[in-house]
């Protein structure tokens, strides 16, 4: 019966970090696919009583974070309307 090689489970960053920090080649484990992510900017947004409450409620019936809600409901508002304009924006994914 033939030997059936087990799929390798990647390696966690972890321990990539801990090779590269020993001088190790690690380019390896890079495919050079992935988008290079900005740094997160923080903003300030002053919201109703009764908004927050909507947003609260909406955050418990899906079990998320209220800004995970808001950030849900800002991205689905900028694609529809980038939909509605026919095109992507300045602003939209890539």
């Amino acid at each position: 019966m033939k030997k059936t090689l087990k799929p390798r489970r990647p390696k966690g960053a972890e321990t990539i970090a801990r090779l590269a920090d020993k001088g190790k080649d690690v380019s390896g484990f890079f495919t050079n696919t992935g988008q290079m992510m900005r740094p997160i900017q923080r903003v300030n947004v002053d919201f109703a009583p009764v908004m927050l409450e909507e947003l609260d409620r909406a955050a418990r019936e899906l079990n998320i974070s209220r800004q995970a809600v808001i950030k849900t409901l800002i991205r689905q508002a900028l694609d529809q309307q980038y939909a509605a304009r026919g095109n992507r924006g300045v602003g939209a994914r890539e």
